[in-house]
Formats: structure tokens, C-alpha cells, sequence
């Protein structure tokens, strides 16, 4: 087995504490740009950024999660010189790739501005990003190493590097850059992503350069068995890898086309450009980054259920499949439902405390009961791809895109902003449902469904708790951030207390004995 490696809940502990971090310094990042650029600054920003994964997809060619896999189960094998070959080949597709992309981006600059800009202004912002490319795709590379030998230390820690280097230089670009105009001022929050990428891909590098120190002179013959076997380790990555990007490819042009589809639905419904972006900036760039902070539980869960699903199924050992499964979903659940109902209660507070736009309230009110579902989305895909699924999941997306391309313009054209968020919302349900019943038929879902109950008593008695913590501190006229402070963490240690209570912490059987869904 590899050096370093964890155990699936010591691996999941470590990267949902960092991602707790990192979520947390991302919405400090996100409360930055929401100060200093406005929504119409935000609303540039989420034009520009859709166009980004586009290129990513194109040059990972889904061979994160392949790697991730195939080491995983090289891992279980003890093969190092597989490991190794897996490495180099994927370094010099990605790294060529890159380049070549990279270079057509910023020369094609102009010509893809008019093709997808929905307002050109976005234009500076969409080039300063484009640098990344590379970057994000050899990282991509070194993440999908250290996940397949379950060491998620240096994943962690590369993240916190990068969103701390990444506030630390938009605090200083933004404000210089902004007495120029809002396009340049976008432009320079764009360039300091790039440098907090680039900080987070040298400690990467610097930590793989360390964990195999000594260990290229125990393998003189790796060299030679990268040039005899790569053909075969090119086809084994690509297998798993090509499904993925299709699936990418599609999404990533589905999201590059979404802030035009969404300002062309607004102008239908009668909003004009300026006015559209600026809705859109509320939702993209307020309503959706507060309903994805809380999932850094379910992403943590879904990077480390990959490679653990894959091992288990290399030892054809379905009840530790299972038992990672339910641990999963029962995460999912106890971490999803209080989630969305403090978004839901304290929508416009939130919003409004936080970004100085409590009118974005109304439409994270919409979206936060149907993203529920997110919560398992991620988690029931990483199970998928775990046993080798990557073309199920492929189709799962196509499917979801189209019908939320649907929703979205025809909601928007009649109904507005909100109209468009209830289509986002509605696409996120039908995600989670198709990963569900097609992990339902591959290997059957074993669930203990009394922790609904459980988990549904706990929310009761925390939104009771929480509501009436808000109105005596409203009596007792506290100010607002105490006030929304105050209740939620009343509601939190009310809705634990609950739990303890019921005993929904102490985990279900160590057997699959539940009646499977199927």
C-alpha cells in the first residue's frame, strides 16, 4: 500500500476542515468583490468566468478523477511503477494541451468576447483569467495523485495557500485598479485568482517533490517503463477520462452560454442589459455562493469517496462499499436539511448583512428548498465514478443540461430573475434524482430511513428555537448581526441537541440489512 495514506473518514475529517477554511476565505474573498465592485462588478465577473471551464475541461480531459481511480486501485496493488507511468502520461497531455489552449484563448480573445459576451465591458476580466489555464491543469494532475494514494494533506492545504494569496492580492489590485473603471477593476480581481492559483500549484509541486524524495533511485527502470507501457496507460485514462469530458465539455458550454441565455431571458421579460446584468450578479454572484458554502461537507466526502469506492470495488468488497455509501448520505443529510432551512428562514438578513443586498434574499428564498438536493448529487456522482461509471454520469449531466437550459429561459422570459433561479433550482433536483436511481440499479442503495425522522425532529425544534431566539433579540434591539448571530447559533445548538437526543449521530448498521432501493 501507498506511503501516506489514510483512512477514508481520517481523509474525509481532513479535507472537510480545510475546505471549512477555504470555504471561508472564499466568501471572504466573495464579500471583497461584493464591496468593492458592486453588483454590476460581480455581474462582470460571473459573464467573464463561465468561459473558463470550457478551456479546463478541453485540457484536463477528465483525467483528475481517471487518476484518481486508476491510482487508487495501483495503490491496492502495490504497482509504484503504474503509479509512476500514470503520472508522466497525464502530465504531458495536460501540459501540452494547456499550452496549446491557452495560446488560442488569448489570441482568439477578441473574436470569443463578440461570440459570448453578453456585455463586452467583461472583456478585460475574461482575458486577465485566461493565464490560469495551465496552471489550474497541472494541479488538477497532482490532486488526482494525492487523492488515488488517499493523502489529502497537501489537498487541503494548497487550497487554504491559494484563496489566502488570492484575498491578499485583490485587496491591494481591486482598489488600484478601480478609480480606472469597473471593467479594469474586474479585470485585476480575474489576475489575482491567477497568482493564488500559481502560490497553491508551487506548495502542490513542492509536497510531491518531497513525498517522493529518494524514490526515483529505487525505480531505475522508470524511465523505461513509461516509453514501453504508455499506450496502455494512455488507454486505461483515457477510458475513464473521455466520458468525463464529455460530460464537462457539455457543461462547460452550457455554463460559458448561461449568462447570455439568462440576460437574453431578462431582456425578453422587459429588463434592460445593464439591468440584467446586474440581476444576474445578484444571483450568481450573492444567492448561489451562499447556498454552495455549507456543501464543503458533501465536496469533502465526494473527493475522498472516489478512490475508497474504487479500492473496495478492485476487492469486489461490497459491504464496505455500502458502508462508505451510507456514511455518505447520512453526512448529506444531517449537514443538508438545517442548511437549507437557515437559508431559507434567513434569507434576506443574510443577504442583507452580508452583501448589502437583502433584495437578493428573495431569490435565494426560491432556489434554497430545491438545493437540498445538491447536498447528495455530489456524493451519489463520486460513488458512479468510483466504480467506473464516468459514462452514466456523462449522460446524467446531458440530460440535467438540457432540461435546465429549458427551464431556465422559458421561467426567465415569463417570470424574471426569479423565474431563472427557480429553473436553476429545478435542474439541481433532477441532477441528484437521475445520480440516484442509476446508482440505485448499479449496486442498490442501502438506507436506514428512520434518520429522516430523526433529522426531521431536529430541524423542527431548531426552527422553532431559531425563531423565537430572533424575535427577543429584535425586542431587545441588539442590531442586526447580533440578532441573525444569535439565532443561528441558538437554532445550531438546538437542532445538536436534538440529535444527541435521538441518537441520529450514532451511525446505522455495520451490514447492508435495510430493504435496498433499486
Amino acid at each position: 500500500m501507498g506511503m501516506n495514506k489514510q483512512s477514508f473518514m481520517r481523509g474525509t475529517f481532513i479535507l472537510t476542515v480545510s475546505s471549512f477554511f477555504t470555504k471561508g476565505l472564499g466568501f471572504v474573498n466573495g464579500i471583497l468583490l461584493a464591496r468593492f465592485l458592486g453588483a454590476e462588478g460581480v455581474g462582470l465577473l460571473m459573464i467573464a468566468h463561465p468561459l473558463l471551464p470550457l478551456f479546463i475541461t478541453l485540457t484536463e480531459l477528465g483525467l483528475p478523477v481517471a487518476i484518481s481511480k486508476l491510482v487508487s486501485e495501483a495503490e491496492a496493488r502495490g504497482d509504484q511503477a503504474r503509479v509512476k507511468r500514470i503520472l508522466a502520461v497525464s502530465l504531458s497531455v495536460t501540459g501540452t494541451l494547456s499550452i496549446v489552449l491557452t495560446s488560442a484563448a488569448l489570441f482568439g480573445s477578441k473574436w470569443i468576447a463578440s461570440l459570448v459576451l453578453a456585455d463586452q465591458r467583461a472583456f478585460y476580466a475574461m482575458v486577465a483569467i485566461t493565464p490560469i489555464i495551465p496552471i489550474v491543469a497541472v494541479s488538477a494532475v497532482l490532486k488526482g495523485y494525492f487523492r488515488g494514494r488517499q493523502n489529502m494533506n497537501p489537498l487541503a492545504i494548497s487550497d487554504i495557500v491559494e484563496n489566502l494569496a488570492q484575498i491578499i492580492v485583490i485587496i491591494g489590485v481591486v482598489n488600484i485598479l478601480l478609480p480606472y473603471g469597473i471593467a479594469y477593476a474586474a479585470a485585476g480581481a480575474m489576475a489575482a485568482s491567477v497568482i493564488g492559483e500559481g502560490f497553491g500549484l508551487l506548495y502542490l509541486f513542492s509536497m510531491f517533490k518531497w513525498s517522493n524524495r529518494g524514490r526515483a533511485k529505487a525505480n531505475p527502470q522508470l524511465a523505461e517503463g513509461v516509453s514501453t507501457k504508455k499506450d496502455h496507460t494512455l488507454r486505461d485514462l483515457l477510458r475513464i477520462g473521455l466520458p468525463m469530458t464529455g460530460s464537462g465539455l457539455i457543461h462547460s458550454v452550457y455554463r460559458a452560454f448561461l449568462p447570455l441565455l439568462i440576460t437574453k431571458s431578462l431582456v425578453l421579460y422587459g429588463i434592460g442589459v445593464e439591468m440584467a446584468t446586474k440581476e444576474f450578479g445578484l444571483l450568481a454572484g450573492y444567492a448561489i455562493p451562499l447556498l454552495f458554502l455549507p456543501s464543503f461537507f458533501t465536496q469533502s466526502l465526494s473527493t475522498a469517496l472516489i478512490p475508497a469506492i474504487s479500492e473496495a470495488s478492485v476487492d469486489n468488497n461490497s459491504q464496505l462499499m455500502h458502508k462508505h455509501m451510507d456514511m455518505a448520505l447520512r453526512i448529506a443529510l444531517l449537514a443538508g436539511l438545517p442548511c437549507t432551512v437557515i437559508l431559507y428562514l434567513w434569507a434576506e438578513p443574510l443577504t442583507g448583512i452580508i452583501y448589502h443586498a437583502p433584495e437578493a434574499g428573495a431569490l435565494l428564498k426560491i432556489v434554497a428548498p430545491l438545493f437540498f438536493f445538491f447536498y447528495f448529487e455530489a456524493p451519489l456522482q463520486a460513488i458512479l465514478l468510483g466504480l467506473g461509471k464516468a459514462s452514466t454520469v456523462m449522460w446524467n449531466h446531458i440530460m440535467t443540461n438540457i432540461f435546465e437550459v429549458s427551464m431556465i429561459f422559458v421561467l426567465g422570459s415569463n417570470f424574471g430573475t426569479k423565474g431563472v433561479a427557480l429553473g436553476f433550482g429545478l435542474g439541481m433536483v433532477l441532477a441528484t434524482l437521475l445520480n440516484f436511481f442509476s446508482v440505485a440499479s448499479t449496486i442498490g442503495i442501502y438506507f436506514d430511513f428512520r434518520i429522516f425522522f430523526k433529522v426531521g425532529a431536529g430541524v423542527v425544534v431548531m426552527t422553532f428555537c431559531g425563531l423565537g431566539a430572533h424575535s427577543f433579540f429584535t425586542r431587545m434591539h441588539v442590531g442586526q448581526a447580533i440578532e441573525l448571530l444569535g439565532s443561528l447559533l441558538i437554532s445550531l445548538l438546538a437542532y445538536a441537541a436534538t440529535l444527541q437526543l435521538t441518537r441520529a449521530l450514532h451511525g446505522g448498521p455495520k451490514t447492508p440489512t435495510m430493504t435496498p432501493v433499486s
